[in-house]
């Protein structure tokens, strides 16, 4: 890994937050969260239609959250992801990492005009697979 967003994996103890997440068993936003979870990263889950996910406080927004991740991990269509990128751009020192699916030329075009740190269309689960 060599990209400054996928690099904040190997920091000690990165806080991700994945915006998603979910208890649905076929969702890539549960997927994520539970393989994150289960390779011993703090996560936190952001979904606005729960209270819980995996038995986790979930937050409506990543306004919510009480500390400031390291990464936004976002796993929802992009007309949701824009909506999400105001709230990362409104943190300190936070990058956002936009799975498959989730991101459109309207997604591209906001990330680069709010100068968020961003890995776009690379999946968290396959670059932090290396760590057990």
């Amino acid at each position: 890994m060599t990209d400054p967003v996928s690099e904040r994996l190997n920091t000690p103890d990165p806080l991700i937050a994945v915006v998603g997440a979910t208890d649905h068993p076929s969702k890539y936003g549960g997927i994520i969260y539970r393989d994150l979870k289960s390779k011993g990263y703090r996560v936190v889950p952001v979904n606005p239609t729960r209270t819980t996910v995996d038995g986790d406080r979930c937050f409506p927004s990543v306004a919510d959250l009480e500390e400031i991740p390291d990464i936004v991990n976002i796993v929802v269509p992009p007309v949701r992801t824009l909506r999400v990128l105001e709230d990362v751009a409104a943190l300190d020192d936070t990058a956002v990492w936009i799975q498959p699916g989730a991101a459109d030329v309207a997604v591209r075009a906001k990330v680069a005009d709010l100068g968020i740190p961003s890995l776009i269309d690379a999946c968290i689960m396959v670059q932090s697979r290396s760590r057990v």
